[in-house]
């Protein structure tokens, strides 16, 4: 069995391909709500290629996403060049978790996906930062339901408005200054940029901690994820993978084939 699973944000689109024992390719595109499922084939059939394999050996397809103008193109890529159905998150799809908040439609794909990714390997109670276009802070409960969380703007957000917004401050590139006291412009960007978002995780990841009441783990995850590692110590793993292994968990459910 080989599955293609894609998680796409509203920044990348990511594909990965399992082959039954391992994940053996995964790419990152940029989002693109137009790409047609023509395109997809192009673009994924040359990068399949690359590691001996082909559209036509990929037997199963599950989709996650958080822009809903591309679902109609995702799924007719799987229907059109792997003649399979495809799973989709928040359609015809059963996750098989408790979604403890006020609108569980609501609840973005990505983030119940993670929670599965997470609840997967983790014990216990569990606080999840995405750091993507947006961060967000979810609580996963010791069960593995979805407790709701907290959304704020991403780093690459920030600093695109703060460089729109102020004629004078120029695009500068994220990174760790030396320094947390900035000696010219972009330094100063840079350092309220970086060291703003590690105080902004540091105080969340405390105030959900006091309110939860619990001792809870907090994973790290997402594009701009690895920025933060050795920066703080509030987050305890840095897992790059929660999602497609929460994709992989949500095919195996509904689909009842246990050896992929």
């Amino acid at each position: 069995m080989m599955l293609l699973a894609i998680e796409q944000g509203n920044t990348n689109t990511l594909f990965a391909v399992h082959d039954g024992a391992d994940w053996v390719a995964q790419w990152r595109t940029a989002t693109e709500s137009s790409r047609t499922a023509d395109e997809y084939a192009v673009w994924l059939s040359q990068l399949l290629s690359m590691h001996d394999l082909k559209l036509a050996a990929l037997d199963g397809c599950i989709i996650s996403s958080v822009v809903p103008q591309s679902i109609f193109n995702l799924r007719n890529l799987s229907r059109r060049y792997l003649s399979v159905e495809p799973l989709v998150i928040g359609d015809n799809v059963d996750l098989g978790i408790a979604v403890r908040i006020l609108k569980p439609s609501e609840a973005g794909a990505d983030r119940l996906v993670n929670a599965i990714g997470a609840h997967l390997v983790y014990p216990g109670d569990l606080i999840i930062i995405d750091s993507g276009t947006a961060t967000t802070f979810d609580v996963v409960a010791a069960d593995g339901a979805f407790e709701g969380g907290v959304i704020a703007p991403g780093i690459n957000l920030s600093l695109q408005a703060l460089h729109e917004a102020a004629a004078m401050l120029p695009r500068i590139a994220i990174q760790r200054p030396e320094r947390v006291i900035g000696k010219d412009t972009v330094s100063n960007m840079q350092s309220g940029v970086f060291w703003g978002y590690v105080a902004l995780i540091e105080g969340l990841v405390t105030r959900i901690k006091a309110e939860w009441g619990r001792p809870m783990t907090v994973i790290g995850t997402g594009g701009v994820a690895s920025l933060f590692e050795g920066a703080t110590d509030s987050i305890d793993r840095f897992d790059p993978d929660l999602t497609i292994r929460g994709l992989l968990e949500i095919w195996r459910r509904n689909t009842h084939i246990k050896d992929i």
